[in-house]
């Protein structure tokens, strides 16, 4: 007999949706969603960043597009960016937060997801918030004559007031980098999206704004939101993902990052839940004039890049991929 589950209280699942390569990812994540998720009880809520001052170009999603999103039930909610914008897009995974109600949990997911089972398995805990460990350890990059680990990342617990100690995953050697509390923030989730999104706010704009001495030659660039996530998690409770929450980034999501490395480095069923979510018409009439899509998808490119790799048996780094794809010229994005 299978395993008897506690009730999940009902939430919110959200990504950002915005003119060009995000649009077509929200349909992909939509449709990827409604077959594995039949029945969700909650809103399926697509932040829409609106033009202003902070952009520079249309940032409303195309109306056939749209029309598509919301036949799959999206509802697209417009968002302004006041901090960040169109110099530093990833911003809005933090401004976007504003737009949901804060008194219903959330689960944030970075549009570039594909669902492969039913996020009902995923046990979230809302009032301890956690986020993907599916990451390099891209940041802090260690100077030769610079501080190290522990000091670049302490100096940031003593900005906020945090304890830095009860953050160490002391089962990793000191120095090495999987010590420190290091998210990606291709999905997240808490209680409060007001609560949690105006903290990620502040520690944000604190780091860009305001940093310790120990980051002066720290790019920020596009890591600002990585670095303040973890800080955000631990500030309300949370830390590293559970056993619960194997699902994300394994049976019940994949975040994929771009088509070429779904097909590259992805499982079987990722790459079926994609194909299967742009087969109907309706959908295919809507996106197939979008080159990545048409040719990885659609004209069976990706089926090339696929025969390219070995998922047994992956390089390393994913810039080795990468490369490995842009010299049989199939890297589209």
């Amino acid at each position: 007999m299978a395993a008897m589950h506690p009730q999940v209280e009902p939430y919110d699942v959200l990504c950002v949706v915005q003119a060009g390569r995000l649009a077509y990812e929200a349909v992909i994540f939509a449709a990827t969603f409604r077959a594995a998720n039949p029945g969700f009880p909650g809103r399926l809520i697509m932040a829409e960043p609106q033009p202003g001052a902070l952009w520079q170009v249309e940032t409303r999603v195309d109306p056939d597009l749209r029309a598509v999103l919301e036949r799959l039930g999206a509802e697209i909610v417009p968002f302004e960016n006041r901090h960040f914008g169109q110099s530093y897009p990833y911003g809005n995974k933090i401004e976007a937060l504003a737009a949901l109600p804060g008194d219903r949990p959330f689960v944030f997911f970075d549009t570039d997801t594909a669902f492969t089972g039913p996020l009902s398995e995923a046990r979230f805990d809302f009032d301890r918030p956690s986020a993907s460990m599916r990451r390099e350890g891209t940041w802090p990059e260690i100077e030769l004559y610079g501080p190290g680990y522990t000091r670049i990342w302490a100096s940031l617990y003593d900005r906020f007031g945090l304890d830095f100690e009860t953050s160490l995953d002391r089962t990793k050697p000191d120095e090495y980098w999987e010590r420190y509390l290091y998210f990606n923030a291709g999905w997240f989730f808490h209680r409060d999206a007001r609560a949690f999104g105006q903290r990620f706010l502040d520690y944000a704009l604190a780091i860009r704004d305001d940093a310790p001495e120990e980051l002066v030659c720290q790019s920020l660039d596009p890591w600002l939101d990585q670095v303040a996530l973890p800080l955000v998690i631990h500030s309300l409770g949370g830390g590293r993902p559970g056993p619960g929450l194997e699902g994300l980034d394994g049976a019940l999501t994949c975040h994929y990052r771009l088509l070429p490395l779904l097909y590259a480095r992805e499982d079987d069923r990722a790459v079926a839940a994609v194909e299967a979510a742009l087969a109907p018409n309706w959908i295919k009439k809507a996106v197939k004039d979008y080159e990545p899509i048409r040719r990885m998808v659609y004209q069976g490119k990706g089926a090339e890049v696929r025969a390219m790799f070995d998922r047994a048996n992956l390089p390393h780094k994913e810039q080795a991929i990468r490369n490995r794809i842009k010299q049989a010229k199939l890297w589209l994005r």
